[in-house]
Protein backbone atom coordinates (compact mmCIF):
# COMPACT_ATOMS: atom_id res chain seq x y z
CA UNK A 1 0.00 0.00 0.00
CA UNK A 2 1.26 3.31 -0.96
CA UNK A 3 0.05 6.86 0.06
CA UNK A 4 -1.08 8.85 -3.13
CA UNK A 5 -2.54 12.00 -3.12
CA UNK A 6 -4.43 12.28 -6.44
CA UNK A 7 -4.85 16.12 -7.64
CA UNK A 8 -7.66 16.55 -10.54
CA UNK A 9 -10.85 14.16 -10.74
CA UNK A 10 -11.65 15.11 -14.37
CA UNK A 11 -13.18 12.14 -16.61
CA UNK A 12 -9.56 11.29 -16.67
CA UNK A 13 -8.43 11.88 -13.05
CA UNK A 14 -11.92 10.43 -11.42
CA UNK A 15 -11.46 6.90 -12.75
CA UNK A 16 -7.31 6.76 -12.21
CA UNK A 17 -7.95 7.64 -8.54
CA UNK A 18 -10.78 5.00 -8.35
CA UNK A 19 -8.21 1.91 -9.54
CA UNK A 20 -5.80 3.12 -7.36
CA UNK A 21 -7.84 3.20 -4.15
CA UNK A 22 -9.55 -0.33 -5.16
CA UNK A 23 -6.31 -2.18 -5.80
CA UNK A 24 -5.48 -0.97 -2.52
CA UNK A 25 -3.89 2.37 -1.92
CA UNK A 26 -4.23 5.04 0.56
CA UNK A 27 -5.74 7.77 -1.49
CA UNK A 28 -6.50 11.21 -0.77
CA UNK A 29 -8.19 13.83 -3.92
CA UNK A 30 -8.28 17.07 -4.00
CA UNK A 31 -10.52 18.70 -6.67
CA UNK A 32 -11.15 22.47 -7.41
CA UNK A 33 -14.81 21.94 -7.90
CA UNK A 34 -15.40 19.93 -4.33
CA UNK A 35 -18.87 18.57 -5.33
CA UNK A 36 -16.59 16.13 -7.77
CA UNK A 37 -14.44 15.26 -4.90
CA UNK A 38 -17.25 14.88 -2.58
CA UNK A 39 -18.65 12.11 -5.15
CA UNK A 40 -15.15 10.46 -5.38
CA UNK A 41 -15.59 9.77 -1.66
CA UNK A 42 -18.75 9.22 -1.56
CA UNK A 43 -17.89 6.07 -4.42
CA UNK A 44 -14.31 5.06 -3.19
CA UNK A 45 -13.42 6.02 -0.09
CA UNK A 46 -10.05 7.08 0.89
CA UNK A 47 -9.92 10.87 2.21
CA UNK A 48 -10.93 14.34 0.51
CA UNK A 49 -9.20 17.26 1.65
CA UNK A 50 -9.30 21.43 0.64
CA UNK A 51 -6.20 22.43 -0.78
CA UNK A 52 -3.49 20.54 -3.15
CA UNK A 53 -1.23 20.90 -0.12
CA UNK A 54 -3.09 19.59 2.33
CA UNK A 55 -3.45 15.95 0.09
CA UNK A 56 0.32 16.19 -0.65
CA UNK A 57 1.20 16.73 2.85
CA UNK A 58 2.16 12.84 3.94
CA UNK A 59 1.43 11.36 0.26
CA UNK A 60 4.55 9.22 -0.81
CA UNK A 61 3.73 10.09 -4.67
CA UNK A 62 1.67 12.71 -5.62
CA UNK A 63 -0.53 12.44 -9.08
CA UNK A 64 -1.60 15.57 -11.06
CA UNK A 65 -3.96 15.19 -13.98
CA UNK A 66 -5.34 18.84 -14.36
CA UNK A 67 -5.64 21.06 -17.57
CA UNK A 68 -3.18 23.15 -18.69
CA UNK A 69 0.40 24.85 -17.87
CA UNK A 70 -1.21 27.58 -15.67
CA UNK A 71 -3.52 24.96 -13.63
CA UNK A 72 -0.38 22.75 -13.15
CA UNK A 73 1.51 26.12 -12.09
CA UNK A 74 -1.68 26.50 -9.87
CA UNK A 75 -1.48 23.05 -7.73
CA UNK A 76 2.44 22.66 -7.50
CA UNK A 77 3.90 26.01 -7.31
CA UNK A 78 0.76 28.18 -6.36
CA UNK A 79 0.09 29.55 -2.40
CA UNK A 80 -1.34 25.87 -1.81
CA UNK A 81 0.58 23.65 -4.57
CA UNK A 82 1.74 20.43 -3.55
CA UNK A 83 5.33 21.32 -3.28
CA UNK A 84 4.45 23.44 -0.67
CA UNK A 85 4.42 20.41 1.42
CA UNK A 86 5.85 17.34 0.07
CA UNK A 87 8.78 16.01 1.61
CA UNK A 88 12.67 14.85 0.33
CA UNK A 89 12.39 11.58 -0.98
CA UNK A 90 8.61 11.54 -2.52
CA UNK A 91 7.53 11.18 -5.89
CA UNK A 92 5.32 14.12 -8.31
CA UNK A 93 4.16 11.95 -10.98
CA UNK A 94 2.26 14.58 -13.91
CA UNK A 95 -0.31 12.99 -16.14
CA UNK A 96 -1.68 16.30 -17.51
CA UNK A 97 -1.15 16.87 -21.07
CA UNK A 98 1.20 20.01 -21.10
CA UNK A 99 3.98 21.34 -22.80
CA UNK A 100 7.53 19.77 -22.57
CA UNK A 101 8.72 23.14 -20.81
CA UNK A 102 7.07 23.12 -18.45
CA UNK A 103 7.77 19.39 -17.51
CA UNK A 104 11.14 20.80 -17.34
CA UNK A 105 10.37 23.31 -15.30
CA UNK A 106 8.65 21.15 -13.15
CA UNK A 107 10.99 18.89 -12.60
CA UNK A 108 14.10 21.60 -11.86
CA UNK A 109 11.40 23.00 -8.71
CA UNK A 110 11.21 18.98 -7.69
CA UNK A 111 15.01 18.61 -8.06
CA UNK A 112 15.74 21.58 -5.73
CA UNK A 113 13.53 20.00 -2.98
CA UNK A 114 14.70 16.59 -2.86
CA UNK A 115 11.53 15.62 -5.15
CA UNK A 116 11.62 12.88 -8.24
CA UNK A 117 9.82 13.87 -11.20
CA UNK A 118 7.96 11.66 -13.90
CA UNK A 119 6.04 13.83 -17.11
CA UNK A 120 3.45 10.85 -17.88
CA UNK A 121 0.73 11.88 -19.80
CA UNK A 122 -1.71 9.00 -21.11
CA UNK A 123 -3.68 8.47 -24.03
CA UNK A 124 -6.94 6.05 -24.18
CA UNK A 125 -9.79 8.34 -23.32
CA UNK A 126 -12.15 8.47 -20.65
CA UNK A 127 -13.07 4.98 -21.95
CA UNK A 128 -9.30 3.48 -21.49
CA UNK A 129 -9.07 5.52 -17.93
CA UNK A 130 -12.57 3.81 -16.98
CA UNK A 131 -11.43 0.66 -18.13
CA UNK A 132 -7.71 1.04 -16.36
CA UNK A 133 -6.70 -0.15 -19.74
CA UNK A 134 -4.20 3.48 -20.76
CA UNK A 135 -1.29 3.97 -22.89
CA UNK A 136 1.04 6.09 -20.64
CA UNK A 137 4.64 7.69 -22.12
CA UNK A 138 6.70 8.25 -19.16
CA UNK A 139 9.83 11.02 -18.93
CA UNK A 140 12.36 11.12 -16.13
CA UNK A 141 14.88 9.15 -14.77
CA UNK A 142 15.35 5.50 -15.09
CA UNK A 143 14.65 5.01 -11.07
CA UNK A 144 12.16 7.61 -10.90
CA UNK A 145 9.75 6.02 -13.79
CA UNK A 146 10.40 2.47 -12.54
CA UNK A 147 8.90 3.66 -9.09
CA UNK A 148 5.98 5.51 -10.99
CA UNK A 149 5.37 2.21 -12.65
CA UNK A 150 4.05 0.73 -9.54
CA UNK A 151 0.57 3.29 -9.45
CA UNK A 152 0.70 3.76 -13.14
CA UNK A 153 -0.11 0.33 -13.33
CA UNK A 154 -3.42 0.47 -11.29
CA UNK A 155 -4.74 2.06 -14.72
CA UNK A 156 -2.52 0.79 -17.37
CA UNK A 157 -2.02 -1.82 -20.05
CA UNK A 158 0.77 -0.19 -21.58
CA UNK A 159 3.81 1.74 -20.05
CA UNK A 160 6.84 3.26 -22.30
CA UNK A 161 9.41 5.05 -20.69
CA UNK A 162 10.43 7.58 -23.24
CA UNK A 163 13.33 9.31 -22.10
CA UNK A 164 14.66 12.11 -19.90
CA UNK A 165 11.98 14.66 -18.46
CA UNK A 166 9.96 16.22 -21.26
CA UNK A 167 10.09 12.76 -23.52
CA UNK A 168 6.76 12.43 -22.01
CA UNK A 169 4.93 15.15 -23.45
CA UNK A 170 6.95 15.21 -26.64
CA UNK A 171 5.46 11.98 -27.49
CA UNK A 172 1.99 12.83 -26.48
CA UNK A 173 2.38 15.33 -28.68
CA UNK A 174 3.32 13.01 -31.67
CA UNK A 175 0.50 10.77 -30.89
CA UNK A 176 -2.01 13.63 -31.01
CA UNK A 177 -0.77 14.97 -34.47
CA UNK A 178 -1.10 11.07 -35.56
CA UNK A 179 -4.90 11.20 -34.11
CA UNK A 180 -5.97 14.49 -35.51
CA UNK A 181 -4.82 13.28 -39.03
CA UNK A 182 -6.59 10.00 -38.75
CA UNK A 183 -9.53 11.27 -37.76
CA UNK A 184 -10.04 14.02 -40.86
CA UNK A 185 -8.85 11.36 -42.81
CA UNK A 186 -11.92 9.00 -41.85
CA UNK A 187 -14.16 12.25 -41.91
CA UNK A 188 -13.21 12.96 -45.71
CA UNK A 189 -13.74 9.25 -46.80
CA UNK A 190 -17.23 8.80 -44.63
CA UNK A 191 -18.08 11.92 -46.41
CA UNK A 192 -17.00 10.67 -49.54
CA UNK A 193 -18.95 7.43 -48.97
CA UNK A 194 -22.24 9.39 -48.51
CA UNK A 195 -22.11 11.58 -51.06
CA UNK A 196 -21.05 8.78 -53.40
CA UNK A 197 -24.36 6.88 -52.42
CA UNK A 198 -22.99 4.05 -50.67
CA UNK A 199 -23.78 2.33 -47.90
CA UNK A 200 -21.24 3.84 -45.03
CA UNK A 201 -21.52 0.91 -42.67
CA UNK A 202 -21.28 -1.92 -44.94
CA UNK A 203 -18.02 0.61 -46.10
CA UNK A 204 -16.68 0.19 -42.60
CA UNK A 205 -17.08 -3.44 -42.58
CA UNK A 206 -15.18 -3.71 -45.69
CA UNK A 207 -12.36 -1.68 -45.33
CA UNK A 208 -11.75 -1.75 -41.63
CA UNK A 209 -10.07 -5.15 -41.82
CA UNK A 210 -7.43 -4.02 -44.14
CA UNK A 211 -4.82 -1.28 -44.04
CA UNK A 212 -7.23 1.47 -43.84
CA UNK A 213 -8.29 0.35 -40.43
CA UNK A 214 -7.26 2.20 -36.98
CA UNK A 215 -8.74 2.29 -33.62
CA UNK A 216 -10.99 5.79 -34.68
CA UNK A 217 -12.78 3.92 -37.35
CA UNK A 218 -13.17 1.02 -35.05
CA UNK A 219 -14.88 2.94 -32.33
CA UNK A 220 -15.94 5.75 -33.62
CA UNK A 221 -17.65 5.16 -36.91
CA UNK A 222 -21.32 4.19 -35.56
CA UNK A 223 -21.47 7.25 -33.55
CA UNK A 224 -19.87 9.31 -36.73
CA UNK A 225 -22.68 7.84 -38.95
CA UNK A 226 -25.52 8.21 -36.31
CA UNK A 227 -24.29 12.22 -35.99
CA UNK A 228 -23.66 11.71 -31.87
CA UNK A 229 -20.89 13.55 -30.36
CA UNK A 230 -21.96 13.97 -26.83
CA UNK A 231 -18.99 11.81 -25.63
CA UNK A 232 -15.83 11.20 -25.84
CA UNK A 233 -12.51 13.54 -26.02
CA UNK A 234 -13.64 16.97 -26.62
CA UNK A 235 -12.63 19.12 -28.75
CA UNK A 236 -11.88 22.25 -26.50
CA UNK A 237 -9.03 19.61 -25.28
CA UNK A 238 -7.77 18.57 -28.54
CA UNK A 239 -7.40 22.33 -29.38
CA UNK A 240 -5.55 22.89 -26.12
CA UNK A 241 -3.06 19.70 -26.96
CA UNK A 242 -2.87 21.30 -30.76
CA UNK A 243 -1.72 24.14 -29.35
CA UNK A 244 0.84 22.55 -27.82
CA UNK A 245 1.84 20.80 -30.47
CA UNK A 246 2.17 23.49 -33.04
CA UNK A 247 4.46 25.74 -30.52
CA UNK A 248 6.70 23.51 -30.16
CA UNK A 249 7.19 23.02 -33.90
CA UNK A 250 8.06 26.48 -33.85
CA UNK A 251 11.02 26.18 -31.61
CA UNK A 252 12.15 22.80 -33.46
CA UNK A 253 11.10 24.18 -37.01
CA UNK A 254 8.86 20.85 -37.98
CA UNK A 255 6.20 21.01 -40.71
CA UNK A 256 2.82 20.78 -39.09
CA UNK A 257 1.23 21.96 -42.36
CA UNK A 258 -1.59 19.03 -42.21
CA UNK A 259 -2.15 19.50 -38.21
CA UNK A 260 -2.31 23.27 -38.39
CA UNK A 261 -5.31 23.12 -41.19
CA UNK A 262 -7.07 20.25 -38.86
CA UNK A 263 -6.95 22.42 -35.62
CA UNK A 264 -8.40 25.31 -37.97
CA UNK A 265 -11.39 22.85 -38.96
CA UNK A 266 -11.87 22.27 -34.75
CA UNK A 267 -11.64 25.91 -33.98
CA UNK A 268 -14.84 26.42 -36.77
CA UNK A 269 -16.42 23.43 -34.78
CA UNK A 270 -16.01 25.44 -31.44
CA UNK A 271 -16.98 28.24 -33.32
CA UNK A 272 -20.34 26.35 -33.98
CA UNK A 273 -20.49 25.34 -30.80
CA UNK A 274 -19.08 22.13 -30.45
CA UNK A 275 -16.40 22.82 -27.99
CA UNK A 276 -17.54 19.54 -26.12
CA UNK A 277 -17.88 17.63 -28.80
CA UNK A 278 -15.96 14.29 -29.06
CA UNK A 279 -12.71 15.05 -32.16
CA UNK A 280 -14.72 12.59 -34.43
CA UNK A 281 -16.84 15.94 -35.25
CA UNK A 282 -14.96 16.84 -38.39
CA UNK A 283 -17.20 14.56 -40.38
CA UNK A 284 -20.22 17.10 -39.47
CA UNK A 285 -17.92 19.94 -41.23
CA UNK A 286 -18.28 17.76 -44.58
CA UNK A 287 -21.95 16.25 -44.74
Amino acid sequence: MTKVAFIGLGVMGYPMAGHLQSKGHDVTVYNRTVSKAVAWFGHFGGQQVATPSAAAADAEIVILCVGNDSDLHEVTQGEHGVLQSMQPGSLLLDHTTASADMARRLAQACEARGIAFVDAPVSGGQQGAENGQLTVMCGGTPEAVSRAREVISCYAKAITHMGPVGAGQLTKMVNQICVAGVLQGLAEGMAFAMKAGLDTQTVIDAISQGAAGSWQMVNRHKTMIADQYEHGFAIDWMRKDLDICLQEAAANGSDLSITTQINDYYRELQQRGGGRWDTSALLKRLV
